[in-house]
């Protein structure tokens, strides 16, 4: 800390109780300057000899013959004018940071000026403020913190504009020039710690970080630090990202269980408007602030109610960057005196915001877009798409959990990504699956409307593996499963399935992604029902007697699947799997149907492939539940 040293006869102010001050000297002291509640008994001559003001006040005192001065307004007080009154006397007086601006503006208060006497308080001050204070990255913040007791007179004496204008350009210089100390902690290179490896037995020099001012700005009150980093921000030489550090490390410093989404009690209004103002300072730049921040920032921001403009602005930063959040960053509480335990609210609005800001950035630069189709067909917009669907997958997945989840808004936030082209539906599956386990009580519209949301071509072997044995799906879904993984086995070695002819997805019933047929309203409910262990025994049996990799299906590994081959491997399944949808219904369809007068021809002149021969060739099935939960 840098100071400066006034004066050189010795201090001889004494000190009588708690408010009186005395100079020790031969002389009798002629008078007395009240200084709020503390006297000050001192001599005429040194004063008024360096003071226009005290001039002019000892003349109105000896007009009313009264010997003493009353002084109530005097900025800094007591400590100030005491400094003041040393200077006069030549008594060695320390200025530095802490007490350096209340002495200058004590003095322009006494009018200690160059026309009163050559060399005086005014003029000293302000030289050391400029040659050494405001050089000072330390000094300049200490500075800046003690102006705010001293306002109005700080500022109209410029020192505040001085301490940011030093504070923004220091912040703003190249780090290879910066050479005064700051405040750093983190974990330390190795070259810090003097572990690296000498080049030609040359240490190498130290690196300053561009964020080494952060956290020494971190003891500023916010309305001082709004100032600075404005300041900052409109000199232009420090990038978004630094700043946004800067912000989250001020946030984390000064709202307590900010990092935990769980606020720890303190001064609600003035934590209120420290959430504002970060808001309103974040960088405009997209990326430049980490998602999780403005998350932990939006949460604050509910719990302390916020204005809404400041959540509207979170709300829109978030959408921009949604897909770098995680599952654990969505989780807000709802509000007290609701059911639910999440607010999946937010989360839709995050989505909405998510799709809005695509769409927005596809129709304002369409010429970019198509120079970035040919760099990279799809890679930039269906990236960001697929990590916001797995995000909501996962999302779904844990507040599923909830028992008072209801169907319409599990069902309208999957939705909302239901377009977002993605290779696999196994998230998706997790969280259907954990819905359907936390809720039994649905009726079949519900569990079949949620279903719906599946694409059963997009599971995995793993996930379909578990789907045929899950007893909580509908049995048009287990079915679809069965089908589509035994056509992906015959057709394919990949991990996809081709898109069905129409011939063979009229067999599929109405399911997944418009795939219907004409039935009567007991089948549907038929199809809808969930299937029994039974059930499930049988169609598996059915499926694994298929041998569609013989005669003209056999896969060659290394020319792959002609047309002729999948075609008729389609043809085969198509055939079996009507025959085994009829033989599973035809009991419960017969009576319906007879007293409908709905058989035909064409009902009845195919035979049912016989499912118990079947059944005696195929595998067991399981004797409990798998869970992919």
């Amino acid at each position: 800390m840098k100071f400066m040293k006034l004066g050189s006869k010795p201090d001889s102010f004494q000190i009588d109780g708690v408010n009186i001050r005395y100079v020790a000297s031969d002389l009798e002291t002629d008078i007395v300057i009240n200084i709020r509640d503390v006297k000050f008994y001192l001599h005429k001559f040194p004063l008024l000899s360096k003071s226009a003001r005290l001039q002019k006040l000892v003349a109105t005192a000896n007009e009313e013959n009264n010997d003493e001065i009353y002084i109530q307004d005097i900025p800094g007080g007591p400590a100030a004018f005491e400094i003041c009154a040393k200077f006069c006397y030549g008594m060695t007086v320390t200025l530095n940071a802490y007490n350096v601006v209340a002495a200058r503006c004590a003095a322009e208060y006494l009018e200690m000026y160059e026309t009163i006497e050559k060399g005086n308080l005014v003029y000293k001050i302000d030289v050391f403020l400029n040659s050494s204070v405001f050089r000072s990255w330390k000094d300049s913040i200490i500075v800046l913190q003690t102006t705010k007791s001293l306002l109005p007179w700080s500022e109209e004496l410029k020192v505040v504009s001085h301490c940011l204008d030093s504070i923004a350009s220091k912040a703003s210089i190249d780090t290879s020039k910066v050479d005064w100390s700051y405040t750093y902690n983190r974990k330390k290179l190795p070259y810090e710690n003097g572990n690296d490896p000498l080049w030609n037995s040359v240490r190498k020099l130290q690196m300053v970080p561009k964020d080494w001012w952060v956290e020494d700005l971190c003891e500023l009150q916010i309305d001082l630090y709004k100032r600075v980093m404005t300041t900052i921000k409109t000199k232009g030489k420090v990038s978004g990202d630094v700043i946004g550090e800067a912000l989250n490390a001020y946030t984390l410093r000064r709202l307590p269980g900010f990092n935990k989404g769980v606020l720890q009690g303190g001064d609600v209004v003035k934590y209120r408007s420290l959430v504002e103002t970060i808001v309103q300072l974040l960088p405009t730049e997209k990326g430049s602030i980490q998602c999780s921040f403005l998350l932990k920032l939006l949460r604050a921001a509910i719990i302390l109610e916020c204005g809404e403009t400041e959540r509207q602005e979170l709300m829109r930063r978030i959408g921009q960057q949604l897909e770098e959040a995680t599952v654990a960053d969505l989780l807000f509480r709802a509000p007290s005196g609701e059911s639910m335990i999440y607010d999946v609210d937010i989360v839709q609005n995050l989505v909405e915001e998510f799709a809005m800001h695509e769409q927005n950035a596809q129709a304002d630069s369409p010429m970019e877009n198509e120079f970035q189709e040919i760099r990279s067909p799809r890679f930039v917009p269906d990236a960001s798409k697929v990590m916001v669907a797995k995000l909501v997958d996962g999302y779904l997945a844990e507040v599923s959990r909830d028992p008072n989840l209801c169907v319409s808004k599990f069902v309208n936030l999957a939705a909302m990504v239901s377009s977002f082209s993605r290779p696999s539906h196994d998230g998706l599956y997790r969280a259907i699956d954990m819905y359907l386990r936390e809720h039994p009580g649905i009726g079949k519209s519900e569990r079949k409307r949620i279903c719906r949301l599946m694409d059963c071509r997009k599971l995995s072997a793993e996930a379909c593996m578990h789907a045929v044995q899950n007893e909580r799906l509908p049995l048009r879904v287990v079915v679809q499963v069965l089908f589509f993984e035994q056509l992906r086995a015959t057709t394919s070695t990949g991990n996809s399935t081709p898109e069905l002819p129409g011939s063979i997805r009229a067999l599929i019933p109405g399911g997944s992604h418009g795939s219907s047929r004409s039935t009567t309203t007991n089948t549907e409910e038929d199809w809808d029902a969930v299937p029994t262990a039974e059930d499930i025994k049988a169609l598996k049996g059915e499926l694994a007697s298929l041998r569609l990799g013989g005669g003209d299906g056999r896969v060659d590994s290394n020319r792959g699947v002609n047309n002729g081959a999948k075609i008729n491997a389609e043809k085969v399944v198509a055939y079996k799997m009507k025959g085994l949808v009829m033989s599973k219904l035809f009991s419960k369809l017969w009576s319906s149907k007879e007293r409908n007068g709905e058989i035909s021809s064409s009902d009845t002149s195919e035979s049912p492939v016989s499912t118990n021969a079947d059944e005696t060739k195929s595998t067991p099935s399981r004797s409990r539940r798998q869970s992919v939960s």
